[in-house]
Protein backbone atom coordinates (compact mmCIF):
# COMPACT_ATOMS: atom_id res chain seq x y z
CA UNK A 1 0.00 0.00 0.00
CA UNK A 2 1.40 2.83 -1.31
CA UNK A 3 0.35 6.61 0.99
CA UNK A 4 0.91 9.80 -0.83
CA UNK A 5 -0.16 13.55 0.60
CA UNK A 6 -1.59 15.42 -2.40
CA UNK A 7 -3.63 17.95 -0.25
CA UNK A 8 -2.52 20.01 2.66
CA UNK A 9 -4.81 23.21 2.69
CA UNK A 10 -5.87 24.98 6.01
CA UNK A 11 -7.73 21.97 7.85
CA UNK A 12 -8.54 20.26 4.86
CA UNK A 13 -6.18 17.22 3.97
CA UNK A 14 -6.19 14.58 0.61
CA UNK A 15 -4.40 11.58 0.39
CA UNK A 16 -3.61 9.56 -2.58
CA UNK A 17 -3.66 5.54 -1.95
CA UNK A 18 -2.48 3.27 -4.37
CA UNK A 19 -3.17 -1.01 -3.97
CA UNK A 20 -1.20 -2.51 -6.60
CA UNK A 21 -2.68 -5.48 -8.53
CA UNK A 22 0.00 -7.87 -6.50
CA UNK A 23 -0.92 -6.97 -3.25
CA UNK A 24 -4.72 -7.18 -4.32
CA UNK A 25 -4.26 -10.45 -5.10
CA UNK A 26 -2.53 -11.79 -2.28
CA UNK A 27 -5.37 -10.32 -0.40
CA UNK A 28 -7.60 -11.71 -2.49
CA UNK A 29 -6.25 -15.42 -1.96
CA UNK A 30 -5.80 -14.70 1.86
CA UNK A 31 -9.59 -14.23 1.75
CA UNK A 32 -10.22 -17.24 0.31
CA UNK A 33 -8.54 -19.49 1.55
CA UNK A 34 -9.85 -18.62 4.85
CA UNK A 35 -13.29 -19.30 2.86
CA UNK A 36 -11.97 -22.80 2.01
CA UNK A 37 -12.01 -24.24 5.39
CA UNK A 38 -15.43 -22.82 5.94
CA UNK A 39 -17.37 -23.47 2.67
CA UNK A 40 -20.00 -26.13 2.87
CA UNK A 41 -20.91 -26.48 -1.09
CA UNK A 42 -22.95 -30.14 -2.60
CA UNK A 43 -20.31 -32.03 -4.18
CA UNK A 44 -17.31 -31.27 -2.56
CA UNK A 45 -16.33 -32.46 1.29
CA UNK A 46 -15.68 -30.11 3.89
CA UNK A 47 -12.71 -27.61 3.30
CA UNK A 48 -11.76 -29.39 0.08
CA UNK A 49 -13.37 -26.72 -2.22
CA UNK A 50 -11.23 -26.25 -4.66
CA UNK A 51 -10.08 -22.10 -4.19
CA UNK A 52 -10.46 -21.83 -8.28
CA UNK A 53 -14.01 -22.42 -7.73
CA UNK A 54 -14.54 -20.72 -4.72
CA UNK A 55 -13.44 -17.64 -6.85
CA UNK A 56 -15.16 -18.06 -9.40
CA UNK A 57 -18.33 -18.42 -7.21
CA UNK A 58 -17.43 -15.53 -4.71
CA UNK A 59 -14.44 -13.82 -6.25
CA UNK A 60 -15.77 -10.75 -6.46
CA UNK A 61 -18.14 -10.60 -3.18
CA UNK A 62 -15.07 -11.55 -1.22
CA UNK A 63 -13.12 -8.91 -3.14
CA UNK A 64 -15.64 -6.02 -2.60
CA UNK A 65 -14.63 -6.95 1.45
CA UNK A 66 -10.89 -6.96 0.75
CA UNK A 67 -11.36 -3.67 -0.57
CA UNK A 68 -13.44 -2.17 2.47
CA UNK A 69 -10.77 -3.58 4.65
CA UNK A 70 -7.64 -2.06 2.75
CA UNK A 71 -9.72 1.49 2.83
CA UNK A 72 -10.22 1.23 6.69
CA UNK A 73 -6.51 -0.24 6.85
CA UNK A 74 -5.22 3.36 4.53
CA UNK A 75 -7.48 5.48 6.95
CA UNK A 76 -5.86 4.14 10.19
CA UNK A 77 -2.29 4.33 8.69
CA UNK A 78 -2.67 7.97 7.84
CA UNK A 79 -4.43 9.14 11.08
CA UNK A 80 -1.52 7.55 12.75
CA UNK A 81 0.95 8.56 11.05
CA UNK A 82 0.32 12.11 10.45
CA UNK A 83 -1.42 12.34 14.16
CA UNK A 84 -4.56 13.98 13.09
CA UNK A 85 -7.83 14.44 14.44
CA UNK A 86 -10.52 14.03 12.48
CA UNK A 87 -13.30 16.98 12.41
CA UNK A 88 -15.59 14.01 10.11
CA UNK A 89 -15.41 10.19 8.48
CA UNK A 90 -13.39 10.48 6.13
CA UNK A 91 -14.67 10.85 2.35
CA UNK A 92 -13.32 7.96 -0.22
CA UNK A 93 -13.58 8.56 -3.41
CA UNK A 94 -12.86 5.98 -6.01
CA UNK A 95 -11.73 6.26 -9.96
CA UNK A 96 -14.56 7.14 -12.10
CA UNK A 97 -13.17 4.79 -14.97
CA UNK A 98 -14.92 1.55 -15.00
CA UNK A 99 -12.84 -0.13 -16.88
CA UNK A 100 -9.75 0.57 -14.12
CA UNK A 101 -12.09 -0.04 -11.35
CA UNK A 102 -12.87 -3.83 -12.99
CA UNK A 103 -9.40 -4.44 -13.54
CA UNK A 104 -8.93 -3.95 -10.00
CA UNK A 105 -11.96 -6.24 -8.68
CA UNK A 106 -10.00 -8.91 -11.13
CA UNK A 107 -6.85 -8.28 -9.25
CA UNK A 108 -5.33 -7.11 -12.78
CA UNK A 109 -4.70 -3.61 -11.99
CA UNK A 110 -3.74 -1.45 -9.24
CA UNK A 111 -6.67 0.27 -7.17
CA UNK A 112 -5.87 3.96 -7.06
CA UNK A 113 -8.22 6.26 -4.21
CA UNK A 114 -8.69 9.34 -3.10
CA UNK A 115 -8.92 10.10 1.39
CA UNK A 116 -10.34 13.54 1.91
CA UNK A 117 -9.95 14.55 5.71
CA UNK A 118 -11.11 17.71 7.31
CA UNK A 119 -9.18 18.14 10.38
CA UNK A 120 -9.18 19.40 13.72
CA UNK A 121 -7.31 22.69 14.64
CA UNK A 122 -4.40 22.34 17.80
CA UNK A 123 -5.73 24.84 19.75
CA UNK A 124 -3.31 25.73 22.53
CA UNK A 125 -5.24 26.31 25.84
CA UNK A 126 -4.15 29.59 27.13
CA UNK A 127 -4.42 31.17 30.76
CA UNK A 128 -7.83 32.07 32.14
CA UNK A 129 -6.41 33.25 35.66
CA UNK A 130 -6.72 36.98 34.64
CA UNK A 131 -10.36 36.55 33.67
CA UNK A 132 -12.59 38.72 36.81
CA UNK A 133 -16.36 37.79 36.53
CA UNK A 134 -18.73 39.04 38.98
CA UNK A 135 -21.68 35.65 39.31
CA UNK A 136 -25.22 37.61 40.46
CA UNK A 137 -26.76 36.10 43.49
CA UNK A 138 -30.50 37.05 44.67
CA UNK A 139 -32.34 36.23 48.43
CA UNK A 140 -35.27 35.16 47.67
CA UNK A 141 -38.34 37.58 48.31
CA UNK A 142 -41.25 36.74 50.61
CA UNK A 143 -42.98 38.48 48.28
CA UNK A 144 -42.38 35.20 45.89
CA UNK A 145 -42.99 32.92 48.09
CA UNK A 146 -46.56 34.74 49.55
CA UNK A 147 -47.49 34.92 45.56
CA UNK A 148 -46.52 31.47 44.80
CA UNK A 149 -48.56 30.21 48.01
CA UNK A 150 -51.80 32.42 46.53
CA UNK A 151 -51.21 30.64 42.99
CA UNK A 152 -51.23 27.74 44.48
CA UNK A 153 -54.20 28.04 46.78
CA UNK A 154 -56.05 30.00 43.85
CA UNK A 155 -56.01 26.67 41.55
CA UNK A 156 -56.95 24.45 44.15
CA UNK A 157 -59.39 26.41 45.95
CA UNK A 158 -63.75 25.13 45.12
CA UNK A 159 -66.01 26.86 43.16
CA UNK A 160 -70.08 26.74 44.35
CA UNK A 161 -72.61 27.03 41.64
CA UNK A 162 -74.31 30.09 41.79
CA UNK A 163 -78.20 31.26 42.26
CA UNK A 164 -80.38 30.91 39.33
CA UNK A 165 -80.53 34.16 37.44
CA UNK A 166 -77.13 34.84 38.74
CA UNK A 167 -74.34 36.78 36.39
CA UNK A 168 -70.99 35.91 36.15
CA UNK A 169 -68.72 38.40 36.67
CA UNK A 170 -64.34 38.21 36.28
CA UNK A 171 -63.15 35.89 38.77
CA UNK A 172 -66.33 33.44 38.38
CA UNK A 173 -66.31 30.20 36.69
CA UNK A 174 -68.22 29.14 34.18
CA UNK A 175 -68.97 25.44 32.52
CA UNK A 176 -69.55 26.08 28.71
CA UNK A 177 -70.12 24.17 25.77
CA UNK A 178 -69.67 25.41 22.32
CA UNK A 179 -68.97 24.48 18.95
CA UNK A 180 -66.59 26.98 16.78
CA UNK A 181 -67.04 28.27 12.99
CA UNK A 182 -64.66 29.59 10.52
CA UNK A 183 -67.22 30.85 7.92
CA UNK A 184 -70.00 29.10 8.97
CA UNK A 185 -68.00 25.96 8.81
CA UNK A 186 -67.48 23.68 12.04
CA UNK A 187 -63.10 23.15 12.69
CA UNK A 188 -61.18 20.92 14.37
CA UNK A 189 -60.51 20.94 17.58
CA UNK A 190 -63.53 23.79 17.51
CA UNK A 191 -66.31 21.99 19.95
CA UNK A 192 -66.55 21.13 24.00
CA UNK A 193 -68.44 20.06 26.53
CA UNK A 194 -69.03 21.53 30.05
CA UNK A 195 -65.33 22.95 30.21
CA UNK A 196 -64.39 24.99 32.93
CA UNK A 197 -63.18 28.41 32.33
CA UNK A 198 -62.31 31.35 34.92
CA UNK A 199 -63.16 34.27 33.64
CA UNK A 200 -60.39 37.29 33.76
CA UNK A 201 -57.74 34.33 33.84
CA UNK A 202 -56.76 34.63 30.24
CA UNK A 203 -56.84 30.96 29.21
CA UNK A 204 -58.89 31.30 26.29
CA UNK A 205 -58.57 32.98 23.05
CA UNK A 206 -57.78 37.03 24.02
CA UNK A 207 -61.42 38.58 24.05
CA UNK A 208 -63.28 35.43 24.43
CA UNK A 209 -64.07 35.45 28.03
CA UNK A 210 -65.10 39.20 28.38
CA UNK A 211 -67.67 38.51 26.07
CA UNK A 212 -69.26 35.72 28.71
CA UNK A 213 -69.18 38.58 31.44
CA UNK A 214 -72.61 39.30 32.71
CA UNK A 215 -73.89 35.78 31.16
CA UNK A 216 -76.22 33.08 33.44
CA UNK A 217 -76.55 29.22 33.72
CA UNK A 218 -78.66 28.00 30.57
CA UNK A 219 -77.81 31.23 28.28
CA UNK A 220 -76.82 31.31 24.79
CA UNK A 221 -74.67 33.56 23.38
CA UNK A 222 -72.61 34.25 20.23
CA UNK A 223 -68.87 34.97 20.85
CA UNK A 224 -67.11 36.37 18.00
CA UNK A 225 -63.02 36.38 17.93
CA UNK A 226 -59.89 36.69 15.82
CA UNK A 227 -57.54 33.89 16.22
CA UNK A 228 -53.52 35.48 17.43
CA UNK A 229 -51.35 35.60 14.23
CA UNK A 230 -48.82 33.40 16.45
CA UNK A 231 -51.38 30.79 17.32
CA UNK A 232 -50.28 27.15 17.64
CA UNK A 233 -52.41 25.67 14.73
CA UNK A 234 -51.52 27.13 11.93
CA UNK A 235 -54.57 26.72 9.89
CA UNK A 236 -56.67 28.64 12.53
CA UNK A 237 -53.48 31.82 12.95
CA UNK A 238 -54.76 35.41 12.02
CA UNK A 239 -58.66 33.73 11.16
CA UNK A 240 -62.21 34.92 12.82
CA UNK A 241 -64.22 32.20 14.01
CA UNK A 242 -67.97 32.39 15.84
CA UNK A 243 -68.54 30.39 18.76
CA UNK A 244 -72.35 28.71 19.40
CA UNK A 245 -71.84 28.87 23.62
CA UNK A 246 -74.21 27.79 26.42
CA UNK A 247 -73.34 28.06 29.35
CA UNK A 248 -74.48 24.91 31.76
CA UNK A 249 -73.11 26.53 35.40
CA UNK A 250 -72.12 29.67 36.73
CA UNK A 251 -69.80 29.48 39.59
CA UNK A 252 -68.37 31.76 42.71
CA UNK A 253 -64.88 31.03 43.90
CA UNK A 254 -64.79 29.55 47.20
CA UNK A 255 -62.76 31.45 49.83
CA UNK A 256 -59.04 31.77 49.30
CA UNK A 257 -57.55 29.48 52.05
CA UNK A 258 -53.66 29.52 53.07
CA UNK A 259 -53.54 27.64 56.07
CA UNK A 260 -51.82 24.06 57.34
CA UNK A 261 -54.84 22.37 55.37
CA UNK A 262 -53.90 23.86 51.94
CA UNK A 263 -50.04 22.50 52.83
CA UNK A 264 -51.53 19.05 53.71
CA UNK A 265 -53.14 18.89 50.03
CA UNK A 266 -49.36 18.96 48.62
CA UNK A 267 -47.80 16.74 50.96
CA UNK A 268 -46.32 19.22 53.59
CA UNK A 269 -46.92 18.70 57.44
CA UNK A 270 -47.92 22.22 57.29
CA UNK A 271 -48.10 26.15 56.12
CA UNK A 272 -44.63 26.47 57.21
CA UNK A 273 -43.39 23.36 55.63
CA UNK A 274 -44.56 24.57 52.68
CA UNK A 275 -43.37 27.56 52.15
CA UNK A 276 -39.77 26.69 53.57
CA UNK A 277 -40.30 24.14 49.74
CA UNK A 278 -41.62 26.72 48.03
CA UNK A 279 -38.57 28.84 48.77
CA UNK A 280 -35.72 26.06 48.51
CA UNK A 281 -37.36 26.22 45.39
CA UNK A 282 -37.67 29.37 44.02
CA UNK A 283 -33.83 29.40 45.36
CA UNK A 284 -32.95 26.58 43.06
CA UNK A 285 -34.14 28.56 40.18
CA UNK A 286 -32.14 31.54 41.35
CA UNK A 287 -29.17 29.29 41.63
CA UNK A 288 -30.03 27.96 37.84
CA UNK A 289 -30.37 31.47 36.65
CA UNK A 290 -27.26 32.94 38.47
CA UNK A 291 -25.15 29.69 36.86
CA UNK A 292 -26.36 30.39 33.52
CA UNK A 293 -25.22 34.32 34.09
CA UNK A 294 -21.87 33.36 35.13
CA UNK A 295 -21.54 30.63 32.07
CA UNK A 296 -22.63 32.90 29.55
CA UNK A 297 -19.85 35.38 31.29
CA UNK A 298 -17.26 32.96 31.01
CA UNK A 299 -18.08 32.10 27.60
CA UNK A 300 -17.48 35.61 26.26
CA UNK A 301 -14.14 35.91 28.05
CA UNK A 302 -13.16 32.38 26.18
CA UNK A 303 -14.52 33.42 23.04
CA UNK A 304 -12.44 36.49 23.04
CA UNK A 305 -9.17 34.37 23.86
CA UNK A 306 -9.13 32.37 21.32
CA UNK A 307 -8.95 33.01 17.55
CA UNK A 308 -7.96 29.50 15.12
CA UNK A 309 -9.61 28.09 11.98
CA UNK A 310 -12.43 26.34 11.82
CA UNK A 311 -13.40 23.09 9.98
CA UNK A 312 -15.60 24.77 7.33
CA UNK A 313 -18.08 21.59 7.53
CA UNK A 314 -18.78 21.52 10.85
CA UNK A 315 -19.72 25.32 10.32
CA UNK A 316 -21.51 24.34 7.82
CA UNK A 317 -23.92 21.37 10.19
CA UNK A 318 -24.00 24.39 12.56
CA UNK A 319 -25.01 27.14 10.63
CA UNK A 320 -27.83 24.48 9.14
CA UNK A 321 -29.01 23.40 12.20
CA UNK A 322 -29.38 27.02 13.64
CA UNK A 323 -30.92 28.28 10.51
CA UNK A 324 -33.24 26.12 10.29
CA UNK A 325 -34.19 26.82 14.02
CA UNK A 326 -34.69 30.71 13.01
CA UNK A 327 -36.77 29.60 9.92
CA UNK A 328 -39.22 27.15 11.82
CA UNK A 329 -40.12 29.70 14.46
CA UNK A 330 -40.49 32.84 11.90
CA UNK A 331 -42.91 30.90 10.76
CA UNK A 332 -44.67 29.67 13.53
CA UNK A 333 -45.18 33.49 14.42
CA UNK A 334 -45.92 34.49 11.24
CA UNK A 335 -43.23 37.31 10.52
CA UNK A 336 -40.90 37.84 7.78
CA UNK A 337 -37.21 39.71 8.30
CA UNK A 338 -38.75 42.59 7.23
CA UNK A 339 -41.10 42.76 10.59
CA UNK A 340 -37.49 42.22 12.33
CA UNK A 341 -35.87 44.95 11.00
CA UNK A 342 -33.66 43.37 8.90
CA UNK A 343 -32.96 41.26 5.40
CA UNK A 344 -32.32 38.16 4.98
CA UNK A 345 -28.83 38.32 4.12
CA UNK A 346 -28.10 40.47 7.07
CA UNK A 347 -29.80 37.51 9.39
CA UNK A 348 -27.96 34.91 7.55
CA UNK A 349 -24.51 36.38 8.24
CA UNK A 350 -25.28 37.23 12.29
CA UNK A 351 -26.52 33.54 12.99
CA UNK A 352 -23.48 31.99 10.51
CA UNK A 353 -21.39 34.19 13.47
CA UNK A 354 -23.79 32.62 16.13
CA UNK A 355 -22.73 28.91 14.75
CA UNK A 356 -18.49 29.95 14.26
CA UNK A 357 -19.08 30.74 17.80
CA UNK A 358 -20.90 27.71 19.00
CA UNK A 359 -18.27 25.71 17.30
CA UNK A 360 -15.06 27.30 18.50
CA UNK A 361 -16.46 27.23 22.03
CA UNK A 362 -17.15 23.62 21.73
CA UNK A 363 -13.81 22.76 20.37
CA UNK A 364 -12.00 25.01 22.96
CA UNK A 365 -14.36 23.36 25.60
CA UNK A 366 -13.20 19.76 24.48
CA UNK A 367 -9.94 20.53 24.48
CA UNK A 368 -9.73 22.20 27.78
CA UNK A 369 -11.82 19.23 28.89
CA UNK A 370 -8.96 16.44 27.38
CA UNK A 371 -6.16 17.69 28.38
CA UNK A 372 -8.07 18.90 32.58
CA UNK A 373 -8.44 15.03 31.89
CA UNK A 374 -12.33 15.81 32.86
CA UNK A 375 -14.02 12.58 33.53
CA UNK A 376 -17.60 11.36 33.02
CA UNK A 377 -18.73 8.14 35.52
CA UNK A 378 -21.33 5.58 34.74
CA UNK A 379 -23.43 6.81 37.31
CA UNK A 380 -23.99 10.64 36.00
CA UNK A 381 -24.85 9.04 32.88
CA UNK A 382 -27.32 6.88 34.22
CA UNK A 383 -28.53 9.30 36.25
CA UNK A 384 -28.91 11.82 33.50
CA UNK A 385 -30.66 8.96 31.18
CA UNK A 386 -32.93 7.96 33.56
CA UNK A 387 -34.25 12.24 33.95
CA UNK A 388 -34.78 12.12 30.20
CA UNK A 389 -36.70 8.95 30.44
CA UNK A 390 -39.19 10.87 33.06
CA UNK A 391 -39.76 13.27 30.31
CA UNK A 392 -41.66 10.58 28.46
CA UNK A 393 -44.16 8.74 30.93
CA UNK A 394 -45.35 5.55 29.95
CA UNK A 395 -42.54 5.48 28.09
CA UNK A 396 -39.18 5.18 30.07
CA UNK A 397 -38.29 1.83 29.22
CA UNK A 398 -38.49 2.19 25.11
CA UNK A 399 -36.70 5.43 25.86
CA UNK A 400 -34.43 3.73 28.00
CA UNK A 401 -33.35 0.70 25.33
CA UNK A 402 -33.07 3.77 22.28
CA UNK A 403 -30.32 5.44 23.91
CA UNK A 404 -28.74 2.39 25.82
CA UNK A 405 -28.71 0.90 21.88
CA UNK A 406 -27.82 4.15 19.82
CA UNK A 407 -24.19 5.59 20.68
CA UNK A 408 -25.02 8.81 19.26
CA UNK A 409 -27.94 9.38 20.77
CA UNK A 410 -26.14 8.51 24.13
CA UNK A 411 -23.09 10.83 23.25
CA UNK A 412 -26.25 13.78 23.31
CA UNK A 413 -26.41 12.73 27.28
CA UNK A 414 -23.00 12.85 28.23
CA UNK A 415 -22.12 16.44 26.36
CA UNK A 416 -24.18 18.17 28.77
CA UNK A 417 -22.34 16.33 31.51
CA UNK A 418 -19.01 16.69 30.21
CA UNK A 419 -19.41 20.42 29.24
CA UNK A 420 -20.44 21.84 32.48
CA UNK A 421 -18.15 19.74 34.23
CA UNK A 422 -15.41 21.48 31.97
CA UNK A 423 -17.24 25.02 33.04
CA UNK A 424 -16.85 23.86 36.42
CA UNK A 425 -13.29 23.08 35.85
CA UNK A 426 -12.83 26.74 34.57
CA UNK A 427 -14.44 28.42 37.03
CA UNK A 428 -12.27 27.20 39.75
CA UNK A 429 -9.36 28.92 37.72
CA UNK A 430 -11.03 32.47 36.88
CA UNK A 431 -11.96 34.74 39.76
CA UNK A 432 -15.30 34.99 40.28
CA UNK A 433 -17.25 37.60 42.76
CA UNK A 434 -20.54 37.46 44.13
CA UNK A 435 -22.64 40.32 43.16
CA UNK A 436 -26.18 41.08 44.88
CA UNK A 437 -28.88 42.22 42.69
CA UNK A 438 -32.56 42.37 42.45
CA UNK A 439 -34.79 39.32 41.16
CA UNK A 440 -35.29 41.84 38.18
CA UNK A 441 -31.99 42.01 37.64
CA UNK A 442 -31.02 38.63 37.69
CA UNK A 443 -33.56 37.86 35.05
CA UNK A 444 -33.29 41.22 33.07
CA UNK A 445 -31.95 40.80 29.53
CA UNK A 446 -28.38 41.96 30.15
CA UNK A 447 -27.72 43.10 26.37
CA UNK A 448 -31.15 44.74 26.27
CA UNK A 449 -30.04 46.55 29.54
CA UNK A 450 -27.13 47.86 28.33
CA UNK A 451 -29.05 49.08 25.40
CA UNK A 452 -31.80 50.37 27.17
CA UNK A 453 -31.24 53.65 25.46
CA UNK A 454 -30.68 52.52 21.73
CA UNK A 455 -32.96 52.85 18.84
CA UNK A 456 -35.42 50.33 19.08
CA UNK A 457 -34.06 48.32 15.56
CA UNK A 458 -30.64 47.94 17.67
CA UNK A 459 -32.31 46.94 21.06
CA UNK A 460 -34.28 44.68 18.94
CA UNK A 461 -31.60 42.95 16.75
CA UNK A 462 -29.17 42.69 20.15
CA UNK A 463 -32.02 40.79 22.16
CA UNK A 464 -32.49 38.34 18.89
CA UNK A 465 -28.82 37.91 18.88
CA UNK A 466 -28.75 37.55 22.55
CA UNK A 467 -31.45 34.86 22.68
CA UNK A 468 -30.15 32.81 19.72
CA UNK A 469 -26.38 32.86 21.45
CA UNK A 470 -27.39 32.17 24.95
CA UNK A 471 -29.18 28.72 23.05
CA UNK A 472 -26.00 28.11 21.17
CA UNK A 473 -24.03 28.04 24.61
CA UNK A 474 -26.24 25.61 26.16
CA UNK A 475 -24.68 22.85 23.61
CA UNK A 476 -21.83 24.34 22.62
CA UNK A 477 -19.61 21.17 23.91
Amino acid sequence: MNVTETLSQGLKREFQVVLNATDLKSRLDGELQNLQGKAKINGFRPGKVPVGHLRRLYGRSVMADVVQNAVNEANQKIIADNALKLAFEPQIKFPENKDEIEAAMEAKGDLAFTVALEVLPKIEVVDVSDVALEKPVTEVPEADVDAALERMASQNRSFESKKDGAKAAKGDRVLISFTGTLEGKPFDGGTGSEIPLELGAGQFIPGFEEQLEGVKKGEQRTVSVTFPENYTATHLAGKPAEFAVTVDDVQAPGELKIDDELAKGFGMESLDALKTAIREQIGREFGEQSRRKVKKALLDALDGKYSFELPPTLVEQEFAAVWSQVEADMKNANKTFADEDTTEDEARAEYRRIAERRVRLGLVLAEIGEQAKVQISDDEVTQALIARARQFPGQEKEVWEFYRKNPQALAEIRAPIFEEKVVDHLLGQVKVSDKSVSREALFADDEEEATAEAKPKAAKAKKTKKAATEAADEASA
